[in-house]
């Protein structure tokens, strides 16, 4: 048995190939019945983004299995397929890829909270396709909690690495709640747009637009249940706005600082103008800033706050891969006695079926016993089959991972005679070591 994972990503494929295996949720559903109805694969969970797709799969003899499955990427991939395109990882190397997807330090933008929900909306699909079992119900319940932990235990998600966030993240640090602010975006292009992504993220219920272009205003505007307001009219709603953010096209300042200073003379507010200049050249003249209650940032403060953010951003990752080594520590404790439990239950089994047809017999050799001295009896003899198997029970958890498991494996089959061809299950014999069983990554093989 082997944990496999196969897939693309935004770092190994281009668009055209990914979006060709960007699967519907109808289209998800169908796959993971093929993978049920399989013999070759006993668990199967999909996940497809549009940045990635990747099929985590547990597999009963993945030689058997793998070449079906090789032929059926390349049928999806057409005439664009390319073997670099794919990679394929095994045992705990498929478990830390896993962990690093669902605390979104494998992700595009580092630290975005996306992927843990589509890693979360993809295992429940799987639930109820019926395509997990033990393994990756427990597998997939540690990714889920990692990347929950990690988003609580670092900041990764909550630094600004791009200029329209680091925009909104310093307007914050002056005006505070956005809930009731009231903003102002000065032009209609893609910054623009951008910088209103990130106002509304993070609470501002609308923003007024303007734009030399009025109707390209109310296009962006509309997008962000916003407002437009005529190019020639912005500088009197600036004065009573709380943040004015601008990134127009014009070769000169568009903000200059005697028009403000008279401008400012009918603020209605006490608290400070926050004008944030992410135009390249500048809109807002520099000297604003020697007018009382007027704060300013240019392109140069915002690209500070993204290097410092990056480099934090990079501590924050080596942190998060620490506690990512110590989950996988975690779930190999609990997925280790998973080898031999096959024994175990067979052990287990074929004791109780031993113990309940003994009681039977002794029950119609007493009839005159009461139905409360059957119980007591029947406890008994439950206690005393746990008691007997408490020590078996123990070595076996405690050789599970290690290099005596073959041998006590072995040793309790033959001791137990749990390798009876009348025993029911023979096939359980299989190699359950699947944690060990790994593949440097690599592009997907022929």
């Amino acid at each position: 048995m082997q944990l496999i994972v196969l897939g693309l990503n935004h770092k190994t494929a281009p668009v055209e190939v990914r979006e060709k295996f960007n699967f519907s949720r109808s289209r998800i559903k169908h796959i993971l019945r093929l993978f049920r109805e399989s013999d070759d694969f006993s668990e199967a969970v999909l996940v497809s983004t549009c940045n990635r797709t990747e099929l985590y799969l547990v597999a009963q003899e993945p030689e058997d299995g793998m070449a079906a499955l090789h032929e059926a990427v390349k049928r999806i991939a057409g005439k664009a397929f390319k073997q670099e395109y794919f990679y394929m990882l095994t045992g705990a190397n498929c478990v830390r890829h896993l962990l690093l997807v669902a605390s979104s330090l494998d992700s595009l933008i580092v630290g975005e909270g996306q992927i843990l929900s589509q890693v979360k909306d993809a295992y429940h699909l799987a639930r109820m396709a019926g395509t997990t079992s033990t393994l990756f119900n427990t597998i997939f319940n540690q990714a889920i909690s990692t990347g929950k932990k990690i988003r609580t235990r670092t900041q990764i998600a909550y630094r600004s690495v791009s200029v329209s966030s680091a925009a909104v993240d310093l307007a914050m640090k002056v005006v505070g709640d956005l809930t009731q602010a009231d903003i102002l975006v000065i032009g209609a292009g893609k910054m623009s747009e951008l910088t209103a992504r990130h106002l509304l993220d993070k609470g501002a219920p609308s923003i007024f637009v303007t734009n030399r272009s009025f109707d390209h205003a109310q296009e962006l505007a509309a997008k962000f249940n916003g407002s437009a307001i005529r190019f020639d009219e912005f500088i009197d709603h600036a004065v009573n706005a709380d943040i004015v953010i601008t990134s127009t096209g014009a070769p000169h300042y568009i903000i200059q600082r005697d028009r403000l200073a008279l401008a400012l003379e009918e603020r209605q507010k006490a608290t400070p103008l926050v004008l944030i200049d992410i135009a390249v050249p500048r809109d807002v003249d520099p000297e604003v800033t020697e007018l009382k209650n007027v704060v300013l940032y240019n392109i140069d403060d915002l690209q500070n706050v993204v290097d410092t953010n990056k480099e934090l951003r990079n501590q924050d990752a080596e942190t998060a891969k620490l506690l990512i080594e110590e989950d996988i520590d975690v779930l190999k404790e609990r997925l280790r006695y998973l080898s031999l439990r096959p024994v175990m239950v067979r052990l287990h089994d074929k004791m109780d079926f031993l113990r309940e047809r003994i009681v039977s017999k002794a029950f119609r050799k007493m009839p005159e016993l009461t139905e409360d001295q059957q119980h007591k009896i029947e406890v008994m003899s439950e206690r005393l089959m746990y008691k007997f198997l408490r020590d078996p029970m123990i070595n076996m958890n405690a050789a599970a991972g290690t290099d005596d498991e073959e041998h006590i494996k072995n040793c309790i089959s033959r001791l137990f005679m749990l390798d009876d061809k009348d025993e029911e299950n023979p096939d359980d014999e299989k190699n359950y070591n699947y944690w060990n069983q790994e593949k440097s990554a690599g592009p997907l093989a022929e």
